[in-house]
C-alpha cells in the first residue's frame, strides 16, 4: 500500500513543529522513513528491481542529510525524533 493523504497528514500533524507545518526537517525525515520502510518490504519480494534499490538508496542519503542538519541545528529536536521513528542513533 503505498503511502495515502491519510496517512501523510497523519504523519505531518504528529511532527509538526506548529500547526499547518508541512516542510519542517521532523516532518521530511518522517515522510521520508515511511517511504523507506514500504520500498524495503517491496524489496524483499523483489530483489531485482534495481531502479527501486537506487531510489531506495537517495532517499536514505537524503534522510542522512535532513538528520544531520537536524543534529546540528536543533539537538532536542533530533534526539526526539530519533527516539518516536525508531531510528538507531
Amino acid at each position: 500500500m503505498t503511502m495515502t493523504k491519510n496517512i501523510k497528514k497523519e504523519l505531518m500533524d504528529k511532527f509538526a513543529v506548529k500547526p499547518g507545518d508541512t516542510g519542517s526537517a521532523a516532518v521530511q525525515v518522517a515522510l521520508i522513513t515511511e517511504r523507506i520502510q514500504y520500498i524495503s518490504k517491496h524489496l524483499t519480494g523483489n530483489p531485482k528491481d534495481h531502479s527501486t534499490k537506487r531510489g531506495l538508496t537517495l532517499l536514505i542519503s537524503k534522510r542522512k542529510r535532513l538528520l544531520s542538519y537536524l543534529e546540528k541545528n536543533n539537538k532536542q529536536e533530533y534526539s526526539k525524533l530519533i527516539q518516536q521513528l525508531g531510528l538507531r542513533k
